[in-house]
């Protein structure tokens, strides 16, 4: 499944405001400067702080 690129250009990580990577394979959008992976579930971005997975954040 493929995500709109319309929406992906509108939605940004709820921590940084800053924009969201995606990750086809994995199925997630991915915050990378606040090391945040946000789960897609059914094709709807879970933007919830809670839901996310954690990774070591990359520096600029």
């Amino acid at each position: 499944m493929t995500l709109d690129p319309q929406l992906l250009a509108l939605l940004v990580c709820p921590i940084t405001r800053t924009p969201l990577r995606y990750d086809e394979a994995a199925q997630e959008l991915v915050a990378d400067r606040a090391g945040l992976a946000y789960p897609i579930r059914d094709g709807v971005p879970i933007l919830l702080i809670e839901a996310a997975r954690e990774f070591a954040p990359v520096e600029d």
